[in-house]
């Protein structure tokens, strides 16, 4: 692993977006979260919704090829900070050049993609990361569409979570406030979620479906 990150790390662009990454001692930061939930859940399914050069789908491929066993990340982003994830070829090259090889990646949003028949086929998902637009609405339309897919024990991360940062990603013309804290805030007042918010950079939150009591 202190390879594989020493490689990732050479690229300077997997020490962007605010995961709390460090080249100097070869910290994955909030990686560590996705690689230690993957590793720990075992899934078969991982959804990530955006990812501006495929740290987060890599980390988590990277976990699901150290279990062991079949396992593969689905990628939702539809390139529109730019047009990195547009050509196939070149998608499957860069996250193979990392060696991982299980990233199915979707060129639409999420709006888009349930409307596919790949989402009818999805499956049962037991994590999921929702990093993409950073809007309140947007965050509860991919969570509402991935929810459903949720196992009993699922549990979804929401990056960009706590702080309410202005997001110049796509272009300074375009600048926008993340408001998915607002989201969280709702979703804290439904006693069938539980709600946790990891207070680092612009934040992580993991929730998962409460364990309520019998009525």
């Amino acid at each position: 692993m202190h390879d594989w990150i020493a490689h990732l790390f050479r690229d300077k662009d997997m020490l962007r977006m605010g995961h709390g990454q460090r080249v100097e001692d070869r910290n994955l930061g909030l990686g560590w979260v996705y690689y230690a939930l993957a590793r720990l859940l075992r899934p078969e399914r991982v959804v990530v919704i955006g990812s501006y050069r495929g740290f987060a789908p890599l980390v988590f491929g990277k976990a699901l090829h150290d279990n062991g066993r079949d396992g593969s990340v689905w990628f939702i982003d539809p390139s529109l900070v730019d047009d990195f994830w547009k050509q196939p070829g070149a998608v499957a090259a860069h996250f193979a050049g990392f060696g991982v090889t299980n990233i199915r990646h979707f060129l639409m949003t999420t709006q888009d993609f349930v409307g596919t028949g790949e989402y009818g086929a999805l499956g049962p998902v037991d994590l999921v990361l929702i990093d993409g637009l950073h809007t309140e609405e947007q965050a509860e339309f991919d969570f509402n569409a991935v929810a459903p897919k949720l196992t009993a024990g699922g549990i979804a991360l929401f990056h960009d979570s706590v702080a309410m940062q202005i997001s110049p990603v796509y272009g300074p013309d375009r600048a926008y406030t993340c408001t998915v804290r607002r989201f969280m805030d709702r979703l804290k007042q439904r006693p069938e979620f539980q709600v946790f918010d990891l207070p680092f950079g612009p934040g992580l939150t993991l929730v998962r479906r409460a364990e309520l009591p019998p009525a």
